[in-house]
């Protein structure tokens, strides 16, 4: 490893010289590796599940809850607070991303739910819920990687959290009772609480937003912004990537005896899932360029617009505590990260390449 600092920060000054690092080139490797590491774990370590899920926050096992607070403290420890007012000024982009995350994403879930899963009603049911539930913390990590709007994301997964608190349950009545009740189609309820809700904004956006914004406030004011910019961030850097892959191992530790028992049930929630992921980053990305926004901002929309599980937690969480840990709906909550970790991750990649269409795709300075 040539560089200390070798995660977003590496992707972000290589990338804008045309070229990614040799640890950031293979970002799948270790992401796949992550991956089998946790399947092994999970299946050959005895109540290795039991033990991660002891002890939960928010209905999420704490290994994996600790896991994405070290993961997305040293992105939101980068971003610029001074420079917020810039996003917040964005009309476009904050439009653009109230409609996608709260009017396109549910309602375009909900149709790939019925075409594909139309025969099998648990995993239907559980797709929608996946479809409502925004991301907060790894589409912080995605947007970083492609040298996205650290600032935009700050703003957008902020915004994202007060809609999650104030607008998941009244969807969830929408697309599983309300709107297929006036089709004609089979409904389902959803028992969701608010304060649940609340209390994963709180723990996965709240502790490190606030922890990044008093690491940068009092750093830059004992030490000065050269120091905090040059020393300490390249230093604390590489635990999101750390964060991540820990998150990945122990998720899969949790989830993959799932995924090996019904191989076939999973190619079937895996399909419209991998529409929806293509759909709706590319859609997004169109989007943003569309009207004007320039490639940071437009990545940070398309992430942030594609992202979705509220973090692993209240998809997944809700799923079991209306329909069981054993339902189908529980396993469409499972699968719903599972494929997106990696999809995302190629789409990281996709964003990278789709630079050389702005006309200015220069990162800024600050990022390398």
């Amino acid at each position: 490893m040539s560089r200390p600092d070798a995660t977003a920060t590496s992707v972000a000054g290589d990338a804008a010289r045309g070229r990614l690092s040799t640890l950031d080139k293979y970002l799948p490797v270790w992401i796949g590796a992550a991956m089998l590491a946790g399947i092994a774990l999970g299946q050959w370590v005895p109540l290795v599940g039991e033990a991660l899920n002891a002890v939960q926050i928010g209905g999420v096992s704490l290994p994996i809850a600790a896991g994405l607070l070290v993961m997305m403290y040293p992105v939101l420890a980068k971003v610029r607070y001074d420079r917020l007012d810039t996003v917040t000024a964005d009309k476009r982009l904050l439009l653009s991303s109230l409609v996608l995350n709260w009017l396109v994403g549910p309602a375009l879930m909900f149709a790939l739910a019925w075409v594909f899963l139309a025969d099998l009603p648990e995993f239907r049911t559980g797709l929608v819920i996946v479809g409502l539930a925004r991301c907060i913390a790894m589409v912080i990590i995605w947007n970083d990687l492609a040298c996205g709007d650290r600032e935009a994301a700050a703003v957008l997964v902020a915004l994202n959290s007060v809609f999650q608190v104030v607008a998941f349950g009244a969807l969830g009545w929408l697309y599983l009772d309300a709107l297929p009740r006036r089709l004609g189609l089979d409904t389902a309820g959803l028992d969701v609480s608010g304060w649940e809700i609340a209390l994963n904004v709180a723990v996965f956006l709240g502790v490190p937003l606030a922890a990044g914004y008093l690491t940068r406030v009092l750093g830059e004011k004992r030490k000065g912004r050269a120091w905090y910019e040059d020393r300490f961030l390249p230093r604390v850097g590489p635990f999101a990537l750390y964060g991540l892959l820990f998150t990945i191992v122990v998720l899969f530790a949790l989830q993959g005896e799932a995924i090996i028992a019904q191989p076939l049930d999973v190619v079937r929630i895996a399909l419209p899932l991998l529409v929806y992921f293509g759909l709706m980053w590319a859609g997004s990305f169109a989007l943003g360029k569309g009207v004007g926004l320039g490639y940071e901002r437009t990545t940070t929309l398309a992430f942030t617009a594609a992202g979705n599980n509220f973090e692993l937690a209240i998809a997944i969480a809700v799923a079991i505590a209306t329909f069981g840990a054993a339902s189908g709906q529980a396993l469409a909550g499972v699968v719903g990260p599972l494929i997106e970790v990696p999809v995302l991750v190629g789409l990281v990649y996709v964003s990278l390449w789709a630079r050389r269409f702005f006309r200015t795709p220069e990162l800024r300075a600050a990022r390398s």
